[in-house]
This record gives C-alpha cells, structure tokens and sequence, in this order.
C-alpha cells in the first residue's frame, strides 16, 4: 500500500483553505492538516505530525510568508514548502527559493497541477510554472495588451488603501517600490494586491494597470 503524502496547508482564506482540502483529501494519497496561519505565538504549530510538504500561501496577511518560512524548516526540518500565489513578481520568487522553497503553484492552477506538483515535490523534484519563465511571461503580457482585460461590469468597492496600491501598480511599481512609497511592509502589499485581484476578478498585475488604464477613459 502506497504511504500517503502529509500535508501542512497554511492558507488564511477560508474558501480556499477548504476547497483545497477538500480537493486532496478527494484525491486520495494525501492527510491535509489545514491551518489559518503558521505564527508559532498562537500555537497553531503544536500538535502537529511533521509534513512532507508544507503548501503555504505566500501572501498570508497577519504574517510575512517569508519569515514563516524560516520557522516551518527549523520546526519540520524534513518537510519541503511549496508556495501558492496568484502571480507573484519575479523578485518574489528569488527569495522564495533563496529561503528554501521546493515547489511554486499559481492558485487558479487546475486541480491536476496541485497534485502533480505536491507529489513531485514529496519526491525530491523541485517544480517552479512555467508561466513565471521569461519568455512565456512576455507572451503573456503581449496577449493582454492586444486583447485588453476582462473586468466585471458590476461595480467594485476598493478601500481607500487599496486604491492607492492599484494607482501605484498602473504606474509600473513593484511591490517593493509601492511598500515605500505607502511606508508599509512590502508583504502588506502583497497582501492588498491579492485582495484587490479577488475583487476585481482578474488574475495579473498587467490587467490591473488596464483595468486603470479602462477606468480613466470612462
């Protein structure tokens, strides 16, 4: 009988933090532990078995996913980290493996591809997407400038915060230019980018700058 893959999944959006749970524990071959957040403070790591993999969300907003990432290895010294994110900056990524991480997944990756990754992973492979390489990202950005962006015609409430960091971002600003020029954590921004993705139901940085771009012709 095959031994099944052990699961830490840290991921502070409910919605997500089940349906992934629910994916692998239906998959079959994985035990999913599944966690709000990794902050050792709040005993959240105690009790738990050491994982194989540790699928972390690399914009945890009460946490620098980064940093957490130095407490999970120094805790599960044998466990590898996979991260999620929605469509992280280049320079993200860097730190990502520099600290450590084994394995990268885009959140609205299909379902085969968290699996294929997790087990690849668990099996010694180190997996990045292809869509973070260089040149599948300027195909990328390509195809957004010439068939423009799918925004929703139903009318999005920004906080103010947030209004502030997409204005930044159609400015052409990295996550850590806009952290100083908001004077704020550049996880924080991380954190108001992928809220401000969900709400305007888009999936790159490239089509908030369009989005803007749309906004201030109306």
């Amino acid at each position: 009988m095959t031994t099944k893959i052990r699961v830490l999944l840290i991921e502070d959006n409910r919605f997500l933090r089940e349906g992934i749970t629910d994916i692998l524990r239906t998959a079959g071959g994985f035990i999913v532990d599944a966690r709000v957040d990794g902050d050792d403070s709040s005993g959240q790591l105690d009790g738990i078995r050491p994982p194989d993999i540790v699928l972390l969300d690399l914009g945890l907003e009460k946490i620098n996913s980064l940093k957490l990432m130095t407490v999970l290895r120094e805790r599960f010294p044998e466990a590898r980290v996979v991260a999620m994110d929605i469509l992280p900056e280049q320079e993200d990524i860097v730190q990502f493996v520099q600290a450590g991480g084994r394995g990268f997944i885009l959140k609205d990756a299909p379902v085969e591809e968290y699996i294929r990754t997790i087990q690849a992973v668990a099996g010694g492979a180190t997996i990045l997407p292809s869509v973070l390489t260089k040149s599948l990202f300027t195909q990328i950005v390509e195809s957004v400038l010439k068939t423009g962006s799918s925004i929703p015609d139903h009318a999005i409430q920004l906080t103010k915060r947030e209004r502030e960091v997409v204005d930044l971002i159609s400015q052409g600003l990295s996550n850590k230019e806009i952290a100083q020029e908001l004077h704020i954590a550049t996880f924080t921004v991380k954190s108001h980018v992928h809220n401000v993705l969900e709400k305007l139901e888009l999936s790159t940085r490239l089509q908030i700058a369009a989005f803007v771009r749309d906004e201030r012709r109306e």
